[in-house]
């Protein structure tokens, strides 16, 4: 156990080639990646990125709601990220009369900033390996579920022990399928507020046609502040708190991107799988994809019609819509990329060299059955993969009403377990209920499951769907949430008397009593598998690249600003310009509409001094930053660590690089900061907050300095 754990250590720290790719924890970056990032140009250090004693880049990352990173941009706590990661709040606080959606949203002082509840943003104050001490509390004779066991114990005591403020919070991560672990001293600020976001014609532009797509033409940004208690502490919202004082904010160049460019992405990146076995790639890809992505197509053609006919609905499902068809577009373009780089035959090649090395090293007794206990484990698992995951997509990401149901059964279930509970589950549910009746409109989610519901159960008839939202109490708000109010014993009656009740009870009962247990059984004996596995590829092939899948923490990886070639005779250059925008503007279409105002700034060429040395505004550029679901938001940093754009998405070809990253192919997409600071001056009048920024020219400091050198010679 402690000859892996030191070899682990090393092969994170000093791999024996050296390449992009990779999602690199910033407390570890000294040694390979640090001489890595220089020898593609950068000249910030280890130390500038991370440290714990000094104020450094991590100072300016914060996770943005647990689902998107953000960066601190001024030193009175403005805050910028994705203009889809503040979606949400912008739709909560739009409305036919204030529709900032549609016209955008800017504070012109700190008493305009909108509050939001629930929304927060964590620092990572310190991270610290307590791999040893975890790893100590489990032996090889134990089964998974006494290993699991003793590693939450372990976890408990280790937090419970460790020192801290009272302010800060602690959490440890597995990485490397559960072979060493880290923990993260956080500091979670929960006084968020809007600052500004441009209109969704600017910050969605180009919607779904052009998502995950390049050539890329949309402002994906909006603006938020911290606020802090008047000790810069984290605090619940008052009236009394005050921006807040960051240990690091970053300056924002304004000399832009070229092809070559060092690049750094500093996120909180959510999940990747890069080290998982062909079978499961295959399935995942074959079996599992191509059914969600049928049940999302379904649900967003009827979303989508009834968008375009009617405002109130635009706006009621404007974040639903986009939530739906991010990933529904996501899983297409993983399996056209996955098709596309050969990776299921690629990793079946490395299981190859992964066998011949268990034999050439006489491993065969520790290692050699790892793959076909993988093939056996999968094959059991897929039936139990599709279906759960086409009833979570039916029960809790297409339908309000299915969502609904849901949630009505486990207020039954908690009736079972007495009072206080019951009346616990009833205030969250009706808190739950009056979020989904506030954006939901009743016509909509009943074509909507005619569609769907038949795809989980080819049995349901469509008389069935329309008697229920005929008779059903909880079709409408007014009577489904008044069924909520009273006693346990009426409550409860009113709930089992009811058709979509009685309608949804047999497949939830279903999940929960057979494929949600049968799945998770599977699941943790595949996790075990997963991790032998892990341990064994880092063993026998130590001369590959091994970086940790992601999972949510504090992640680093960097690159350059490159084109690519995603098909024969075609290239992609780097950087898109306004002009692209106006070549795709349609009049009136809801994904290719122009602001009147970003016409006439542009053809008055009014771009300030945002656009580049031939006086084109650029808009967005890509790079080979290895990135992912929950790095939307995060900064892309310049060779000097300046902010030069806003990442906000990844290419069709390359979205499979959670399962394989493809250097070729994989490139991520990010906003231009010039074009965000041109939207935010000339477009939003709001020069106040240009005003807080610190605006910087570091090419030209380094021509200068060239030009020194000459004179000298």
């Amino acid at each position: 156990m402690k000859y892996m754990y030191r070899l682990l250590i090393c092969l994170i720290v000093f791999p024996t080639f050296a390449q992009q790719g990779g999602m690199w924890l910033p407390s570890l970056l000294e040694g390979m990646n640090e001489e890595e990032m220089t020898s593609l140009g950068a000249q910030i250090t280890a130390k500038d990125i991370y440290d714990v004693n000094n104020s450094s880049l991590k100072d300016a990352i914060v996770h943005f709601n647990g689902g998107c990173t953000a960066e601190v941009i001024s030193n009175q706590g403005l805050l910028l990220t994705n203009h889809h990661c503040g979606f949400g709040q912008i739709q909560y606080h739009s409305s036919l009369e204030n529709d900032y959606l549609k016209d955008g949203f800017w504070a012109m002082s700190l008493n305009e900033e909108l509050p939001n509840e629930n929304l927060y943003a964590e620092f990572i104050i310190k991270i610290e390996d307590v791999s040893s001490q975890m790893l100590s509390a489990i032996n090889e004779d134990m089964s998974a579920k006494e290993k699991q066991s003793a590693l939450d114990k372990k976890r408990a005591e280790i937090e419970k022990n460790f020192k801290k403020e009272t302010w800060q919070d602690l959490r440890i991560k597995s990485f490397y399928g559960g072979n060493q672990f880290f923990l993260f001293v956080t500091e979670k600020y929960e006084d968020v507020r809007l600052v500004g976001a441009p209109p969704s014609s600017i910050g969605k532009f180009g919607s779904d046609t052009d998502n995950w797509v390049w050539p890329r033409h949309t402002g994906d940004f909006s603006i938020f502040r911290i606020y802090a208690d008047k000790n810069n502490r984290p605090a619940k919202y008052s009236e009394d708190n005050v921006p807040y004082q960051p240990k690091h904010f970053l300056p924002i160049s304004l000399d832009g991107v070229e092809e070559n460019d060092f690049t750094l992405v500093f996120g909180f990146p959510g999940r990747t799988n890069e080290y998982l076995p062909a079978v499961a790639v295959e399935q995942i890809t074959q079996q599992v994809n191509p059914t969600n992505i049928e049940i999302r197509e379904k649900a967003l053609e009827i979303i989508d019609a009834y968008m375009q006919k009617d405002d109130q609905i635009r706006i009621q499902y404007a974040s639903k819509q986009a939530r739906i068809a991010n990933y529904w577009k996501k899983w297409k373009g993983e399996n056209l990329g996955i098709e596309k780089s050969n990776a299921i035959q690629q990793k079946k090649e490395f299981e190859k060299r992964f066998t011949r090395a268990v034999k050439e090293q006489n491993k065969v007794d520790a290692y050699g059955d790892l793959l076909s206990t993988f093939q056996t484990q999968y094959e059991a698992l897929a039936p139990y993969a599709i279906k759960r995951s086409n009833f979570l997509e039916v029960f809790l990401t297409n339908s309000d009403v299915l969502k609904i149901a849901f949630r009505l059964n486990q207020l039954v279930g908690a009736s079972s377990q007495g009072e206080a509970q019951f009346v616990e589950a009833q205030g969250v549910i009706k808190n739950m209920f009056e979020g989904i009746y506030k954006d939901y409109n009743a016509q909509l989610d009943r074509e909507v499951i005619h569609q769907i519901l038949p795809l989980y159960d080819a049995n349901v008839t469509k008389e069935q769907i329309d008697k229920l939202f005929e008779t059903s109490l909880f079709i409408q708000k007014e009577s489904g949430l008044a069924a909520l109010d009273g006693e346990l014993k009426v409550v409860v009656e009113s709930i089992q008397n009811d058709l979509l009740y009685q309608m949804a009870k047999p497949y939830i009962d279903e999940f929960y009593q057979d494929l949600n247990p049968s799945y998770q059984n599977l699941k943790a004996e595949i996790d075990e598998t997963q991790k032998q596995y892990m341990k064994a590829q880092m063993d026998v092939l130590p001369e590959e690249r091994y970086f940790p899948d992601a999972n949510s923490t504090l992640r680093v990886t960097y690159g350059k600003v490159n084109g690519y070639q995603p098909r024969d005779a075609v290239y992609y250059q780097p950087v898109t310009y306004l002009e692209g925008v106006m070549e795709k503007y349609v009049p009136g279409d809801y994904e290719f509409d122009v602001p009147e105002k970003l016409i006439d700034l542009y053809a008055a060429k009014n771009y300030g001094n945002y656009a580049d040395a031939n006086g084109k505004m650029p808009v967005s550029f890509i790079g080979t930053n290895h990135t992912t679901g929950g790095n939307s938001g995060s900064p892309a940093l310049d060779a000097h660590g300046n902010l030069i754009g806003l990442n906000f998405d990844r290419v069709w070809e390359g979205t499979m690089s959670d399962l394989f990253y493809d250097p070729e192919i994989c490139r991520n997409i990010m906003v231009d900061a010039r074009y965000i600071l041109f939207i935010i001056d000339k477009y939003g009048e709001a020069s106040h907050l240009i005003e807080e920024m610190q605006l910087v020219h570091p090419k030209e400091k380094k021509t200068s300095k060239k030009k020194k050198k000459k004179k000298r010679k």
